[in-house]
């Protein structure tokens, strides 16, 4: 019970996600009733855009069935502090491995995203890469869901994938995206600099971030169902990657 009470997701009221944001809090994203933005409203939303903390407005009736007397505002807190990219670097030098990046293109079931950070952890990458926006964060069911792998296993939250991707690439990354009709997973080289991509559950990568891929990887599907869940699909990779880079021989 006190460890979920560590990670309690909601803060509520004005003056509460006012101090939060003050006092630099880890934030996932602060949720306001459509249509309320005067007062002290107007000033939290300018306050969330200046610390790049995401602003969703949704109807009151959904704030209402979260929490009571919440002014019109909520805050989702984040269960973790989200680091840099530049952290996933440095993690990776630091054990002297080439880099190792898992990139979430709007996945959104925070579920997905708990188990694809376990897999994570347990498969020696080097942290995760997710959107700012239309995407899971690190709110406590996340945390749940990974097994606590959120503490190891640190994740970045960029303004844009696309760019980001570019970037990647620009320092010696090779992009592998994980999608139908791409050649076998296991017929690829994952040893060296590599960051896979993973696409949300309804429809895969996004085109520009399909576009900045080097390699489409694609697992065998043999029954009627033509794909598999994202984080069972990566964690297939994950491993694939971790056998390659660790030199485990496959008979």
């Amino acid at each position: 019970m006190e460890e979920q009470k560590r990670y309690e997701d909601y803060i509520t009221g004005r003056n509460a996600v006012t101090e939060a944001l003050k006092a630099g809090r880890p934030l996932d994203s602060v949720l306001v009733a459509r249509g309320e933005r005067q007062g002290s409203i107007g000033a939290i939303m300018a306050r969330c855009r200046e610390q790049s903390v995401p602003v969703k407005e949704v109807d009151g009736r959904k704030l209402d069935a979260m929490a009571e007397n919440h002014q019109g505002v909520i805050a989702v807190a984040a269960c973790k502090e989200y680091a840099t990219v530049e952290d996933l670097f440095a993690l990776a030098q630091e054990r002297g491995e080439p880099p190792f990046f898992i990139v979430c293109d709007e996945l959104e079931d925070p579920h997905n995203l708990g188990a694809i950070l376990r897999t994570a952890e347990a498969a020696g990458a080097h942290g995760v890469i997710v959107p700012r926006r239309r995407a899971a964060g690190l709110t406590s069911t996340v945390y749940k869901a990974s097994a606590g792998a959120v503490e190891y296993v640190p994740v970045a939250r960029v303004a844009n994938i696309t760019d980001t991707l570019r970037e990647l690439k620009k320092r010696g990354l090779w992009i592998y995206g994980l999608d139908m009709d791409g050649e076998d997973w296991c017929r690829t080289d994952l040893k060296g600099a590599m960051a896979l991509v993973v696409g949300s559950e309804g429809h895969g990568m996004t085109r520009l971030v399909k576009e900045q891929c080097d390699f489409i990887l694609s697992l065998p599907m043999a029954g009627q169902i033509n794909s598999l869940n994202a984080s069972v699909a990566c964690g297939i990779v994950l491993y694939e990657a971790a056998r390659q880079r660790k030199g485990i021989k496959a008979i």
